[in-house]
């Protein structure tokens, strides 16, 4: 077999022996007590540290343990990246988006702010579905012949070609987050109507 679609992983091993000698010495360790410690042999401890055995998962896991390092420290595996999403806001009638998926297309997850103010509601209609979660204030939603207020914690879900709209109860700001999909992406979390 050719090693033509070698993906760098060559080189990650040939940097675990270097690196587990590394380690032992920065502990003081000796092979001899590293056997004693990991039940591997001196021989196979001193093949790893050489490169003249492959490194595995059998023989890494007892080392990292008497060594009392992660798995990912022997291994050099690489630092993960950035995770934060650092969405610019985008206000669009009156309303802050911040957009918090990065891909196009699909699920989209967005954080909302909307001030206080009383809205008449505008019923409209597009393919797709919605799942609204308010994290603060309190979000009013029309949704066909329902009339709903959702408070902090609460979460409703809804076929976008059903007539909706959704806004600010004009008892303050609302903090919500809208994920919204294709048709069929479903969150399977329903609010409860608003009591009379």
């Amino acid at each position: 077999m050719s090693d033509d679609t070698d993906d760098g992983t060559s080189e990650v091993l040939a940097e675990v022996g270097p690196r587990l000698r590394r380690v032992r010495k920065e502990r003081g360790a000796t092979l001899a007590g590293l056997s004693e410690a990991t039940g591997i042999s001196v021989s196979t401890l001193s093949r790893l540290e050489s490169g003249l055995r492959k490194p595995s998962l059998e023989l890494l896991l007892p080392i990292a343990r008497a060594h009392q390092v992660p798995l990912d420290e022997l291994v050099g595996a690489p630092a993960p990246g950035d995770p934060r999403v650092r969405a610019k806001p985008i206000v669009h009638g009156g309303r802050t988006h911040w957009p918090l998926t990065r891909q196009p297309g699909g699920l989209q997850a967005y954080k909302v702010l909307e001030p206080q103010r009383q809205l008449e509601p505008e019923a409209r209609t597009h393919e797709g579905y919605e799942w609204l979660y308010v994290l603060s204030g309190r979000l009013r939603l029309v949704l066909g012949e329902h009339d709903v207020v959702l408070g902090a914690g609460e979460a409703a879900e809804f076929d976008t070609r059903v007539p909706h709209w959704f806004g600010s109860t004009g008892e303050g700001p609302v903090e919500f987050l809208s994920l919204f999909g294709p048709q069929g992406e479903r969150m399977h979390v329903r609010a409860r109507p608003k009591r009379a």
